[in-house]
């Protein structure tokens, strides 16, 4: 295909930058380069901002439902969305008595409390010794955050991180710690603890990703997640999850930028190598006199977004190997009271966590792994009532559940669904994920008033960036991290493209709410900008 010249000067809309999506990854870039002086214009297609951070009545009126993503450990310390201080825009972060419980059939609950020691006695209660062991790997992520969190969050090479490291750890501790970084959840469980509670705490906060009990990475995935629950809890917003997208619009407006919504995009215009403007669904163009960054997946905007012609093909052969996370299934339930857990360590959680153990985990990544639908799915349950009084009528509960399923789905491990996400299959692991619930909860089941249900499918109606059901923007394993996302490379937010960036949770760090891909995209886009000035020959009329 012929490249295309500059847009017209009689363009929609012309902006120093043009940021395709209004998800927070876009908006935290979009806030970014406002902060630089750079004029920038938010393009969204849904009717509303927010992608998978927003919030409605969902059920019924009276009771507020996250609609994709609901709580937000990575919003922390040293992350990008911390950096904007959103509390200054309305922004109000609030946590339940105790952040994760796991629950089992015996009736042992551990917990995670941000009180370090109520959640060393917990652990002590079950195993002794393990609350000791505890807080030693609390207290080593303490001392580590700074740089961890720069290796975390930053674009690779992680130069600061590593020279902080270096400065840190002694260099005879250096490749142990590089060991302890690799391990899987499981081993990293066994090496840490003598318990089984603490270390399916580890673990079931370690396949909050598309990982595995036995992946390499695990481990540290789930050491990051009970560290971060352990000192800053597992905060949620005041009102919904919508507070925080409105906190972010609300910031970028104060500095002059524009967020357009129902403004699909449906190519970026590319002339002489460089990305120069982007044409919308309707048939208006926008012109972009510095950058353009996308909050859209890696292969919507290498394969549809850019046309043919305009990547190497190195490029799109790798994109065609790109690898997606596991599938989503996610209930929201309107409930008559609080989940009446047998455990009552469970009752004031934030969060839950259903599974019998790591074997339980491994059976679950087994079947996921098979294409088959889990016979005992792993669940993550949120019970907005602990944490937020103001999404439910006094008394009542709002309260949700998602596991992991596969993309494609090929049997089912129950031996009882089909393989079509049918009505009847919809309903039958509706039920199925209910009954988990109740073995532990009983009674649980006579206060649902009303639910929600969103399939993978579903998950990809309300937002196209989460394709089939792919809440991490692409698999969070090794081999698709790193210098491996989204392809092999540098790990960042460039293209082959001059001034087009990717700058969603497909690009290095992944999921999650931290702002992080946004912020290198922007940060890359202004580095760039003032380091390679890039002149602009003349529109032809």
């Amino acid at each position: 295909m012929a490249a295309a010249g500059p847009a017209a000067s009689g363009a929609d809309a012309d902006a120093d930058a043009i940021v395709i999506g209004a998800g927070p990854n876009g908006l935290v870039a979009a806030n970014l380069l406002a902060d630089a002086g750079w004029s920038v214009l938010v393009l969204e297609a849904n009717a509303e901002p927010g992608g998978s951070v927003r919030s409605a009545e969902l059920i019924e009126p009276g009771f507020v439902n996250d609609v994709c993503s609901a709580f937000y450990p990575l919003a922390s310390e040293g992350s990008p969305i911390d950096e904007l201080h959103l509390e200054q825009h309305g922004l109000r972060w609030l946590h339940a008595p105790t952040v994760l419980a796991h629950p089992v059939a015996d009736g042992s609950c551990p917990v995670i409390s941000r009180d370090l020691a109520t959640t060393a006695a917990s652990l002590d209660e079950l195993h002794p010794g393990d609350g000791e062991a505890w807080k030693g790997l609390i207290q080593r992520w303490e001392d580590l955050q700074p740089h961890l969190s720069r290796l975390i969050y930053r674009p690779f090479p992680p130069v600061a991180a590593a020279g902080g490291l270096l400065r840190t750890l002694p260099p005879r501790d250096l490749a142990r710690f590089g060991r302890f970084l690799m391990l899987p959840a499981r081993r990293m469980g066994e090496e840490e603890f003598g318990g089984d509670a603490a270390r399916r705490l580890l673990a079931g906060c370690a396949l909050h990703a598309d990982l595995t009990p036995e992946s390499a990475l695990s481990g540290f995935f789930g050491w990051l997640m009970c560290s971060l629950g352990q000192i800053n809890g597992f905060p949620v917003p005041e009102g919904g999850a919508s507070a925080v997208t409105d906190a972010l619009v609300a910031r970028l407006r104060s500095k002059g930028g524009t967020v357009r919504c129902g403004a699909a995009v449906d190519r970026v215009e590319v002339w002489r190598g460089r990305a120069v403007a982007v044409r919308l669904a309707s048939g208006g163009t926008a012109r972009a006199r510095r950058a353009i960054l996308a909050d859209v997946n890696a292969p919507l905007l290498y394969t549809q977004l850019v046309a043919q012609g305009h990547l190497p093909d190195s490029v799109l052969d790798d994109i065609a190997r790109f690898h997606w996370d596991d599938a989503t299934f996610k209930l929201d339930w309107t409930l008559d009271g609080p989940i009446p857990w047998t455990a009552p360590e469970a009752r004031g959680a934030g969060t839950v966590h259903l599974a019998e153990g790591i074997d339980a985990l491994t059976v679950v990544a087994s079947e996921l792994a098979r294409s088959l639908i889990p016979a005992r799915p792993f669940l993550l349950i949120g019970q907005q009532s602990m944490t937020d009084p103001s999404r439910q009528p006094a008394g009542r509960e709002t309260a949700w559940a998602y596991t992991h399923v596969p993309r494609k789905v090929r049997g089912d491990g129950g031996g009882t669904l089909g393989t079509s996400w049918s009505d009847d299959d919809v309903a039958g692991f509706t039920a199925r994920m209910e009954d988990e619930i109740e073995a532990l909860a009983p009674g649980f089941k006579r206060l649902i008033r009303g639910r929600h249900v969103l399939t993978p499918d579903g998950f990809e109606a309300e937002n196209p960036n989460l394709h089939t059901g792919a809440i991490n923007g692409g698999t969070a394993q090794l081999h698709q991290q790193l210098v491996f996302r989204p392809v092999p490379g540098l790990g960042r937010a460039t293209t082959p493209i001059t001034g087009l960036y990717l700058a969603s949770s497909s690009a290095h760090p992944g999921g999650g709410l931290h702002g992080a891909c946004g912020a290198n995209a922007a940060r890359a886009a202004i580095w760039h900008n003032r380091t390679r000035p890039w002149r602009r020959t003349r529109t032809r009329r």
